[in-house]
């Protein structure tokens, strides 16, 4: 009984062992800064501008993106390589600050995005993560939560991100219950929500973050048709898992430990004995 009771009190203790440990973790940075709001139609570009740009995961460890330089054209369609570990992620995480510079900045149209709150930076930049992101509720909950948008222009987004015939022929047609996680939904049909979810934002920046790793090679194609015809003018940050899908973009931002080893076009990379090359060739793309 000893025995037993010891590892019960044993297990039990963790809990106060978290409680203590989010007692005394970091918080992040302010939500909104009143005084520091960007424009209502920041940004109205998408212009990124990358300079002397460093990043740790926390303070004592080294840095995963070092100096890191880049001026990213409005509209520009980059495409994001490395092999694992050269700090691809890292970039995105820097971009929605879920991660703090650890020097130099990041400027979006201008506004470097450490001055501004977190809800103001956020709320303007889009992202379709590796992972799709659903909720338990209805179609209509998990595409509009704040119910912005009329049920036309849902509809018109699930036409676009070839879900309409399918939501259609479902019985509550948009008010169709989804359960945690999406569980009742097929990988592909949760990622063409994201899809459709980013469509809807409308915003200048987008950030594909391995968008299409878990889905077939059918729909990674619908997903790629898409991006390029929706997203003509807004600026693209493609961090790649199938270098066929980024093979005619404007250029090519190549990571190597935490550091740009290449950026430019895929037809000037190809030309030479470039890091870029070498993967292309092992994807028998070259």
């Amino acid at each position: 009984m000893l025995v037993l009771m010891t590892s019960l009190l044993e297990t039990e203790l963790v809990s106060v062992e978290r409680v203590k440990e989010y007692s005394v973790i970091d918080t992040e940075a302010e939500w909104i800064k009143p005084d520091n709001r960007p424009p209502d139609d920041w940004p109205n570009t998408g212009g990124v501008v990358i300079e002397e740009f460093d990043l740790r995961y926390r303070e004592g460890l080294p840095l995963v993106l070092r100096q890191i330089n880049c001026d990213i054209k409005p509209g520009e369609k980059i495409g994001v390589v490395g092999r694992t570990g050269a700090g691809k992620s890292s970039l995105t995480l820097a971009l929605f600050r879920i991660l703090e510079r650890a020097g130099g900045r990041i400027l979006i149209d201008g506004i470097d995005i450490a001055s501004i709150g977190l809800q103001d930076l956020r709320s303007r930049l889009t992202i379709i993560p590796q992972e799709p992101v659903l909720f338990c509720g209805s179609i209509r909950f998990n595409l509009d939560p704040f119910n912005k948008h009329s049920d036309d222009e849902l509809w018109t987004v699930m036409e676009v991100s070839h879900l309409k015939s399918f939501v259609s022929g479902l019985n509550d047609g948009l008010q169709h219950k989804i359960t945690e996680g999406g569980e009742n939904l097929s990988v592909g049909q949760r990622q063409l929500l994201c899809l459709a979810r980013a469509l809807l934002r409308d915003s200048k920046v987008l950030v594909l973050d391995e968008a299409t790793a878990a889905v077939d090679l059918e729909t990674d194609d619908l997903i790629q048709q898409t991006i390029r015809r929706e997203f003509a003018d807004r600026t693209v940050f493609t961090i790649a898992h199938r270098l066929n899908t980024i093979m005619d973009y404007d250029r090519i931002l190549v990571l190597d430990n935490g550091v740009i080893f290449e950026f430019d076009t895929p037809e000037k990379l190809l030309k030479q004995e470039s890091l870029f090359m070498k993967m292309a060739k092992a994807a028998n793309l070259a």
